[in-house]
């Protein structure tokens, strides 16, 4: 772990927390190892999200209306 590491408390449910045990042991990585990744990941995922959303904003918007009728008329549905 890095010195600049924070500490945080958080509660797992009991047979999460048990997986993610066995997980560490298996990988020969630490739960704190484990957690951070999937936490960089969903926060990755969220901010690749946000720029999709950000890129998109200038685009048009239609109703559902249109849409199923932009889908019909393209052989969609």
């Amino acid at each position: 772990m890095n010195e600049t590491a924070r500490r945080s408390t958080v509660y797992f449910e009991p047979e999460l927390h048990r997986a993610l045990r066995v997980k560490a042991a298996h990988s020969q990585r630490t739960v704190s190892e484990i957690v951070n990744e999937a936490v960089r990941f969903a926060l990755r995922e969220d901010e690749e999200d946000l720029a999709a959303i950000k890129s998109r904003s200038r685009e048009s918007t239609m109703t559902y209306e249109q849409l199923l009728e932009d889908l019909k008329s393209h052989g969609k549905i």
